[in-house]
């Protein structure tokens, strides 16, 4: 049993659409300070469980509660204070094309501060350079990016409220090696020197090896186990089996 306390703690939970039940009976705790990092086959609703969450999708069953607040029950002002408290960075971005990369990172700002057009620029400038961009990418549209760089001003707006938690779904997807690598690397600054809280959705075994303190793995719509890279080894689970000892896991420098 660990004794630290859950800042997220998920109970119960049912997700479904139609008649696809994508998870059932599902908990999981989160702690502070923690990098968590959630895999799963294909289906299994790696993404579906950080939506829920976030509060994008309303579960069928179930608890969320986020700093120990019932976020299905809460009043609408209650969630939305506790919602300026983490931050999300979905696939590729997610940027809005017809705004700057600068105003992009400004939208929560708008969202929920009063904070001056200028104030709001300085920061979204600070943030850009927070996660690696430079300056002169402030002015340009995320077309005018490259994945990578898309992939960091996503980062940055979702740092965009100084958060405790941020999301981040298949952060590194897409990215080569090197650039995976680099992201990786960043997200560990950022969680160092900020004291993040991160639920990172991957796929990726060299993530999830630099820079996960634990692993939750998703399988018969639940979660199946969590522990630790070593931990996963041991797992009796056909899935994770394959994953963390297939020919991926060796070339990665673990598994058998």
């Amino acid at each position: 049993m660990d004794a630290r306390e859950p800042i997220i703690e998920v109970r119960g939970l049912r997700t479904q659409f139609g008649d696809h039940v994508v998870h059932d009976g599902l908990d999981l705790d989160v702690y502070r300070g923690e990098v968590l990092g959630v895999v799963g086959g294909s289906g299994t609703g790696k993404s579906v469980l950080l939506r829920a969450i976030v509060g994008l999708l309303r579960p069928q069953a179930g608890r969320v509660a986020v700093f120990g607040t019932d976020m299905l029950s809460a009043s609408e002002e209650v969630r939305q204070s506790v919602e300026q408290r983490w931050g999300v960075m979905f696939q590729d971005g997610a940027l809005f094309s017809s705004l700057t990369v600068r105003e992009n990172v400004e939208v929560p700002m708008r969202e929920q501060t009063d904070l001056s057009a200028a104030t709001r620029r300085a920061l979204a400038d600070l943030k850009l350079s927070m996660v690696g961009l430079p300056p002169n990418a402030s002015d340009k549209y995320p077309s005018e990016l490259s994945g990578g760089m898309r992939k960091r001003a996503g980062l940055a707006r979702a740092l965009a409220l100084d958060p405790e938690i941020v999301f981040l779904d298949e952060p590194t997807a897409g990215l080569d090696p090197i650039g995976a690598a680099a992201f990786d690397a960043l997200i560990t600054k950022l969680q160092t020197t900020l004291g993040l809280t991160v639920f990172m959705v991957t796929h990726d075994l060299d993530s999830l090896h630099a820079i996960c303190d634990r692993i939750a793995v998703l399988a018969e719509k639940r979660v199946f186990v969590t522990g630790t890279m070593r931990d996963m080894l041991t797992v009796d689970h056909p899935w994770a089996h394959e994953y963390f000892h297939g020919p991926r896991a060796r070339a990665a420098g673990f598994g058998d």
